[in-house]
């Protein structure tokens, strides 16, 4: 797999091929010389992360055991955290209700007004970010600020704590990185956040690291202090990398496809565009899954105990068998088929209303104000996001009043 992540489709194309040959499992190469498998099909996916004979704990990984996956290795940041996303049954049950208890669809629906309003501000500032040839990167000044804006007032990260914040997101998503950078960014993570909790903790608000704060005060839910600290990592990081992704990518897609924007302009089917997006450039390209506790087999192989299984996101979405000879094929009006973009079973993703609701917003609202805007890719699209794990580019020049 290429840390780069020059190529997340033509990767994700070579898997599909690859597995099309052995039943949908292969090997692949990850940084460090590890070796993992890849179940490159839908019905796969759903397969691993549904069988109660898979754990999500890192610490079951062999490779992880054994000192294989060492502490400078650029997907660390990824792996080892100790929440609701690296937890099994019981322990997963008890980390994960807090979450489902206070991030509410209330709660959600009570942030869109803050939503739009930063929405507009942020497109009202648009023109001002322009370059001397016109060029604008959205991804600079619209899809990254919003996510990481609206994801800090609900957890209740000081402002002047955001720049920071977005640098350590940027920088365990990225797997292009140094062992010395690796080093100072996984140092610098518990630092943060114990100073998020210990700012929370003297300044309560109507905030959810506040809420956690107080519901392990009061014994209604219990949490250790890593996992209170790595609970919030995993919503301060997924939840707003990932919408940045989206939202970027649904952008992308739809200045690709006139006829796509037209319609969605037309019957206000940016909601359509968003989930078809998360199908087709899902902004996770890959990320390991599961880890069999037990010797499994899949496709016909056996997968030792404690051997490590990737989901690659990118590949699975346009997987033909799952969503029909047109996979690759980006169109609002599809019949749309379930997709994993937020994952599956017990360990589904529970930010994925706020992730859809913000990229719906946020495209919608671009598109109705610049209706004329253009992409200004040149030849090729813009350098991606170096990463195996996310699928995103690191910028997006566009030019909002169409070409001189």
């Amino acid at each position: 797999m290429d840390p780069s992540g020059a190529d997340h489709q033509g990767e994700a194309a070579r898997l599909r091929a690859a597995g099309e040959a052995t039943g949908g499992l292969v090997r692949v190469g990850l940084p460090g010389g590890l070796v993992v498998w890849a179940v490159t099909t839908h019905e796969l996916v759903e397969q691993v992360v549904r069988s109660p004979d898979m754990s999500k704990n890192y610490k079951t990984w062999t490779a992880y055991k054994t000192g294989e996956l060492t502490p400078d290795n650029p997907i660390i940041g990824m792996i080892a955290v100790d929440n609701l996303v690296t937890a099994d049954g019981e322990d997963h049950r008890r980390l994960r209700r807090p979450i489902t208890t206070t991030f509410t669809g209330r709660r959600v629906e009570a942030l869109l007004p803050s939503v739009t309003a930063t929405v507009g501000a942020l497109l009202d500032e648009l023109p001002g970010h322009a370059r001397p040839d016109g060029v604008v990167d959205l991804r600079a000044h619209y899809c990254a600020p919003l996510p990481l804006r609206v994801i800090c007032e609900l957890l209740g990260v000081p402002e002047a704590e955001w720049p920071r914040l977005r640098h350590l997101v940027d920088s365990i998503f990225r797997t292009d990185t140094t062992p010395e950078q690796v080093a100072a960014v996984m140092a610098d993570i518990p630092r943060f956040l114990g100073e998020l909790i210990a700012v929370r903790a003297a300044d309560p608000g109507a905030d959810l690291t506040s809420a956690l704060i107080a519901a392990r005060a009061e014994g209604t839910t219990t949490m250790s202090d890593r996992e209170l600290a790595d609970t919030l990592w995993v919503l301060l990081t997924a939840g707003h990398e990932t919408t940045i992704g989206l939202i970027g990518n649904t952008i992308r897609a739809l200045l690709g496809h006139p006829s796509q924007l037209a319609l969605a302009l037309a019957e206000d089917r940016f909601a359509d565009a968003v989930t078809e997006t998360l199908r087709w450039d899902s902004s996770i390209g890959n990320f390991l899954a599961r880890y069999p506790v037990r010797d499994v087999e899949i496709a016909g192989v056996t997968i030792p105990a404690g051997d490590a299984i990737m989901a690659p996101y990118t590949a699975v979405g346009r997987d033909p068998h799952h969503h029909g000879a047109t996979a690759d094929v980006f169109d609002l009006t599809r019949d749309q088929r379930p997709h994993l973009a937020f994952g599956a079973g017990r360990h589904i993703c529970p930010g994925s209303h706020l992730a859809q609701q913000q990229a719906t917003l946020a495209v919608k609202s671009l598109f109705t104000r610049y209706p004329d805007m253009v992409a200004a890719f040149g030849e090729d699209d813009p350098r991606p996001v170096p990463s195996l794990f996310t699928n995103a580019l690191a910028e997006i020049p566009v030019r909002l009043a169409g070409r001189d």
